[in-house]
């Protein structure tokens, strides 16, 4: 153990017996059972409204959470010697959900749905997410912002010539997706949400899903525990639905079998309205992989451009064919 971490541990009311470094933090193994020990990445002030959430998730059933541990004097966040915040939070002997495996994918999609049901509590401090007119008129922007930069460069490498060649056909679908939008339930959608103080989890992804897990107080293994609700906020609740969705797709080809028994998971257990369909529809039609791949590239060093990021790019033209597909025979698309 570094003396950083004894010095933060010491500050909580319980035992460590040993810890190890695990990805951005470290694994305390207590005498209350498992911890983990990392820097804090929430805002300070929306802490307080996380707690409210981690409370209420806990209040009412769904307990199998990552709350924060508070210190010995009472709070939530301890400050180190070099003026770095820590924050404790209990977690789970277990591993996360396998993509591999459907079986997991559609117990992850049923958890979602049990979330979302639980997720409707006004909370202060609580962040609102940008509404979807803006945010896809802002990725547009910035996929025009990215052709000019490409087209004005004297010498083009494969991912600036594969990026010029399909840039048309990929910002068709953008513009599509934005069609559907205007015509779509979505300002019914978002102020019922609003209405209604729906929240999301807002990065709900196989990282932050653990799977067969053993609670920390000795409960038989199996549950599924549900993390990092950091990036939690008032929004339509789908919006996790489709995070979670389009992940999972563009990992297995666009899977249609798989993708219908996904969504029928989730809607057995909170049923999907119409609007929200639409919805679904209107998120899968954004080219995101193709804006985030461009993103990417044109806040990176462009002198040297790896042959990973060429061929992200050649994923995510090639699967839009396997998307338009699934969407037609799914949602009733047609580009």
């Amino acid at each position: 153990m570094q003396e950083y971490d004894r010095n933060i541990l010491e500050k909580y009311n319980i035992d460590v017996n040993s810890t190890r470094k695990v990805r951005g933090a470290v694994l305390c193994d207590t005498s209350r059972g498992v911890f983990l020990l990392k820097e804090v990445s929430a805002p300070s002030g929306r802490i307080p409204a996380l707690c409210g959430l981690y409370e209420h998730l806990m209040e009412h059933g769904f307990e199998s959470v990552d709350y924060i541990e508070p210190n010995e004097d009472g709070e939530y966040v301890t400050a180190c010697e070099d003026g770095k915040k820590y924050m404790l939070r209990r977690w789970f002997r277990g591993r996360e959900c396998d993509l591999r495996k459907p079986a997991e994918l559609l117990e992850a999609s049923g958890n979602l749905a049990k979330l979302h049901m639980i997720m409707r509590v006004k909370l202060s401090h609580g962040a609102k997410a940008e509404r979807l007119e803006k945010e896809y008129e802002r990725h547009d922007r910035e996929l025009r912002k990215v052709r000019r930069f490409v087209r004005s460069m004297t010498s083009k490498g494969e991912f600036e010539i594969e990026f010029l060649k399909h840039f048309d056909a990929m910002y068709q679908w953008a513009q599509i997706a934005g069609e559907l939008l205007v015509r779509s339930g979505y300002e019914r959608l978002y102020q019922g949400s609003a209405a209604s103080n729906c929240l999301i989890h807002g990065e709900y992804n196989y990282h932050n899903i653990l799977m067969k897990c053993e609670e920390p107080y000795g409960a038989s293994p199996g549950i599924l525990a549900t993390t990092n609700f950091d990036k939690f906020k008032q929004d339509i609740q789908v919006e996790d639905l489709y995070y979670f969705f389009r992940k999972v797709m563009e990992k297995h080809g666009w899977k249609e079998r798989l993708g219908d028994n996904m969504l029928n998971a989730y809607s057995a257990i909170c049923p999907l309205s119409d609007d929200e369909t639409e919805y679904l529809k209107v998120r899968l039609a954004y080219p995101e992989k193709f804006w985030k791949i461009a993103n990417s590239y044109y806040h990176s060093n462009k002198a040297w451009i790896s042959v990973k990021n060429v061929e992200k790019l050649n994923t995510a033209i090639r699967q839009t064919k396997e998307k338009e597909r699934f969407m037609k025979n799914i949602f009733a698309f047609h580009l």
